[in-house]
């Protein structure tokens, strides 16, 4: 079966951010977080930097829908510079306006920018968060039905 995952990269931070997300949607990770330290070196590579030996080398959480997020740390010592921008958002298709706001306040702690939650004009609810960690979310929701008119 396909799947679809959204990989992440951190600069030394995606321990504490996929405990974070761990917390946020109620999953375990799929295996063992894997260290960089696990990995032998590669012919002809460099040797890790002490103080990147222990970052996460490979991280997976399901989080909604059988989507699943990865991810890494970069290894600097060995030309990996992380950038963030607004290039790369996350988009969940949440089941109800229910889950979506318990989603948009929890990663809203600590967050940098947020917008919504609010109904808009193509029919659904939405809004976005860039989190602690730099990381776009956006989530959606259907409108709920309008009340059926009493009828006379």
């Amino acid at each position: 079966m396909a799947t679809v995952s959204t990989y992440l990269n951190f600069d030394g931070t995606c321990e504490e951010a996929f405990a974070f997300y761990r917390t946020v949607f109620g999953t375990e990770f799929s295996a063992p977080v894997m260290r960089k330290s696990a990995m032998p070196a590669g012919e002809g590579m460099p040797p890790l930097a002490p103080e990147e030996a222990e970052g996460v080398m490979h991280v997976a959480l399901p989080i909604l829908g059988g989507h699943q997020i990865m991810g890494t740390d970069i290894t600097p010592s060995m030309g990996h510079v992380l950038k963030h921008g607004n290039d790369t958002s996350i988009n969940l298709e949440c089941d109800d306006l229910a889950q979506l706001n318990h989603l948009f306040f929890a990663l809203s702690e600590s967050a940098g920018e947020t917008f919504g939650p609010m109904p808009m004009p193509w029919g659904q609810h939405f809004a976005t968060v860039v989190d602690q960690f730099g990381i776009r979310w956006m989530l959606v929701a259907p409108l709920e039905a309008a009340p059926a008119a009493p009828s006379a």
